[in-house]
């Protein structure tokens, strides 16, 4: 069943991205997700390639979009979004699935989309989807947790002197910067310097 009002909840906000590949689920946190056609009703989202859920979307071309709500702990961000499910099982326990067998978020979420892709867009580091939405699913009414709610209500302060920090980590992605490894301080680097995977700004880095 598909409602179009559910579409709503993408317009902006932060979602879990769930792909299944055989037998093994995958998910990793997005902030990019747009509906782009209303019939047939379609939607665009954007991920790395070096992501893990990409490869399992590339091969099965199914995923689903749990729009997180402002109910959204920073354990949710810690599990989906800060290390990668190619040599670790990040989904445990019996969560929910859609018709097309995937799992979705249901405890922190209002709204689930699932999509069948219909094609697909190379744009260098990563790759755009554009899918058609099979399903959406209105979980609770809960607001959307949108990046400034993220940032104001859900991210940890920083407890750590940037100036001790070596290795900086992307909050959104995971993504580890490492001075040493970079031959250039992280502080140093100019203010429009952006994470290479999520494309965040610098100000969503923090000493690893």
């Amino acid at each position: 069943m598909i409602n179009e009002k559910d579409l709503n909840n993408i317009s902006y906000g932060l979602y879990v991205l769930s792909a299944r590949d055989g037998e093994k689920d995958n998910g990793c946190i997005i902030n990019t997700a747009q509906q782009v056609t209303a019939s047939p009703l379609k939607i665009s989202i954007a991920i790395s390639k070096a992501n893990y859920t990409c490869e399992m979307i590339v091969k099965t071309g199914l995923f689903n979009i749990s729009v997180l709500n402002e109910n959204a702990k920073f354990d949710i961000f810690e599990k989906y979004g800060f290390k990668s499910g190619r040599d670790t099982d990040k989904v445990k326990g019996n969560l929910p699935r859609t018709e097309n067998g995937i799992i979705y978020i249901n405890d922190v979420a209002n709204t689930v989309i699932s999509a069948k892709v219909t094609d697909k867009v190379d744009l260098g580091t990563h790759v755009l989807f554009i899918a058609e939405v099979t399903e959406t699913l209105s979980v609770n009414t809960v607001p959307s947790a949108t990046y400034d709610y993220y940032h104001a209500n859900i991210k940890p302060k920083a407890t750590v002197e940037k100036s001790q920090g070596k290795k900086w980590v992307c909050t959104i992605c995971g993504f580890i910067y490492d001075d040493e490894k970079e031959k250039v301080p992280f502080e140093q680097l100019p203010d429009s310097w952006v994470c290479p995977l999520c494309m965040h700004p610098k100000s969503d880095f923090e000493p690893a």
